[in-house]
């Protein structure tokens, strides 16, 4: 681009970012979406809003055949918000790409495959965030943001606060993962976070910021892979473990619901189907299946 195109997309982009913070979106979101507008500003090498409709259909033919079908639909959805919130155009993204509607079901762990897991991982720090993840049924963020303060002993609950969809909720705190957070928390306690960032004691006491995302999700793949555990794995799947064992324990589906934060039933229904229990004591259940995982994990 030319100094005059590049100024100009620099404003462009502002405005796009700006609109993206004006309607309240996640920052995840809005990297994405950021990122959108920069691919396809780079594949053309001129500013965005002088893209034809060919030129659209030219570089999602491109993505198509380059990319993931994620990829293709997180650009899809960040364009069109360019298109609508900055350049105040609409487009029909029918007719430029329709990813296809795939149901798949995500891989899950045994108890006895968590346990290995654990048994082979030496760090206790990601020790811990394996354990919090999966015996609350955290997403990757929910568990790096814990702090202190989010624990409340006496009810036996955690707050999670500002997750997806921007809504707190309140989860079950089962007392093995209330013992576990202790002894972590005793080896670096830090004032305000229960996971902070840092290479060594001193630096997690002093930490105002919490273990670093990617390396978390570096260090939990090296795991999975020296156990032997050839399942498609992240972290997320410790969640859908949780989903999946506590259907298997007979919690039913308002409760799952519940603990998971899930907005919609339907998203629930990937671990249970509806089923004829009305009354269960959740919080029993919950710490009856972290105990089996502790008996595994202690042999």
């Amino acid at each position: 681009m030319t100094k005059a195109q590049q100024k100009h997309f620099n404003s462009l982009y502002r405005k796009h970012v700006s609109a993206l913070r004006r309607q309240g979106k996640a920052d995840t979101t809005i990297d994405a979406y950021s990122r959108a507008l920069r691919r396809i500003t780079e594949f053309f090498d001129c500013p965005p809003d002088t893209l034809t409709l060919d030129h659209l259909e030219g570089y999602f033919e491109s993505l198509v055949r380059t990319r993931s079908w994620s990829t293709v639909k997180v650009d899809r959805n960040g364009l069109q918000f360019f298109y609508k919130y900055v350049l105040k155009k609409e487009w029909s993204w029918v007719e430029i790409v329709r990813p296809p509607r795939v149901k798949t079901l995500p891989d899950v762990l045994t108890l006895n495959e968590l346990e290995r897991l654990l048994n082979g991982t030496r760090e206790l720090s990601i020790q811990a965030f394996i354990f919090v993840c999966f015996s609350m049924g955290l997403r990757l963020g929910e568990a790096l943001n814990l702090k202190v303060g989010d624990i409340d002993s006496e009810r036996m609950k955690v707050h999670i606060r500002n997750a997806k969809g921007k809504k707190d909720r309140y989860v079950t705190l089962p007392k093995l993962t209330l013992q576990i957070l202790r002894n972590y928390w005793s080896t670096h306690r830090n004032p305000t976070l229960l996971f902070p960032r840092g290479r060594n004691v001193q630096e997690q006491h002093a930490a105002t910021i919490h273990m670093n995302r990617g390396g978390v999700q570096r260090s939990f793949k090296a795991k999975v892979k020296h156990v032997g555990i050839r399942k498609a794995i992240t972290i997320h799947t410790l969640r859908h473990c949780y989903g999946t064992l506590l259907t298997e324990a007979g919690v039913g589906l308002r409760s799952i619901q519940h603990e998971m934060g899930h907005a919609c039933p339907k998203t629930t229904a990937l671990y249970t189907q509806l089923s004829n229990r009305t009354e269960v004591d959740t919080g029993a259940r919950i710490n009856t299946l972290t105990d089996k995982l502790f008996v595994l994990w202690g042999k």
